[in-house]
């Protein structure tokens, strides 16, 4: 026992490393102030009262959230589909789907984020295809319909995964009885698909929901600089003006508002799973 005990112990001291130390120093900085030469050890809560306080930057946490909201109900709305579709294909052409739909992940999503700015430019081939039909030029570039085409593009694999999995585990003699039982189509979906497959729901929104609040070169890249969101402002105090105190405390209220949909939505999965035991 004590040789696999010692067996974590190199695991330990790299999660200490990389997450532990860095977390501590964030905390460090959001609550202290900096002087001209060195860092001032000073309890105050001056950083987080400055967010607070900042109307502009509330507006930016609300449009992050509300970005993020309308990037998870459009990926359910689009992947709860195709993974059901997904799902209902047996052998081959299931495996072949599901490859379909990880293939993009392979590739960086920086660089498929810059794909989609050469795609919703002025020039780029959606404008191309409408000229064909004598429409435009639409400018969708540095809008906030293309920082949600890319949310949504980039992290709706997760949520398509995510569903299918449950859709796939669950037992089908369930439909079979309902079947039997005189139940429509519809009826069916809606009392045993639907039900057994919330588990899978949840988890999507949760990948998709908590980087989708977060990002911050997404909406650079495809906002061009002018459709600014919470990640975009932390970017702009460590790398920019050197604020870490005001970059730190901003990291520290957007990990508070992901441990609280992270709670919530374990919550709502536990209550799911507990109404389907019984």
């Amino acid at each position: 026992m004590k040789r696999f005990r010692s067996m974590t112990y190199p695991y330990i001291a790299w999660i200490i490393a990389i997450i532990v130390a860095p977390m501590l120093l964030i905390v460090l900085y959001a609550f202290t102030t900096s002087g001209n030469s060195v860092l001032t050890f000073q309890f105050t809560f001056e950083n987080f009262a400055r967010f607070v306080t900042d109307k502009v930057f509330m507006d930016v946490l609300l449009r992050s959230l509300y970005i993020a909201l309308i990037t998870t109900l459009i990926c359910v709305a689009l992947g709860y589909p195709i993974a059901y579709v997904i799902a209902q294909r047996g052998g081959r052409s299931n495996t072949i789907l599901i490859l379909l739909i990880t293939m993009p992940t392979w590739v960086n999503m920086l660089v498929r984020t810059y794909a989609w700015m050469g795609i919703l430019q002025d020039e780029g081939i959606f404008n191309t295809i409408l000229s064909w039909f004598g429409i435009g030029p639409v400018s969708m570039i540095h809008t906030s319909f293309a920082v949600i085409l890319g949310m949504v593009y980039n992290f709706i694999p997760f949520m398509i995964l995510q569903i299918h999995t449950s859709l796939a585990k669950m037992d089908k003699s369930l439909l079979e009885a309902a079947n039997d039982l005189g139940a429509t189509p519809v009826q069916a979906f809606l009392r045993v698909t639907l039900p057994l497959s919330l588990p899978g729901v949840i988890s999507g929104i949760t990948l998709v929901f908590l980087p989708a609040v977060s990002s911050f070169f997404i909406p650079k890249l495809l906002g061009g600089g002018q459709y600014v969101l919470v990640g975009n402002i932390i970017e702009t105090q460590f790398l920019t003006t050197g604020d870490w105190n005001f970059g730190s405390a901003i990291s520290l209220i957007m990990a508070v508002i992901i441990m609280i949909s992270m709670w919530l939505t374990r919550k709502a999965d536990i209550q799911v799973a507990s109404q389907g035991k019984e």
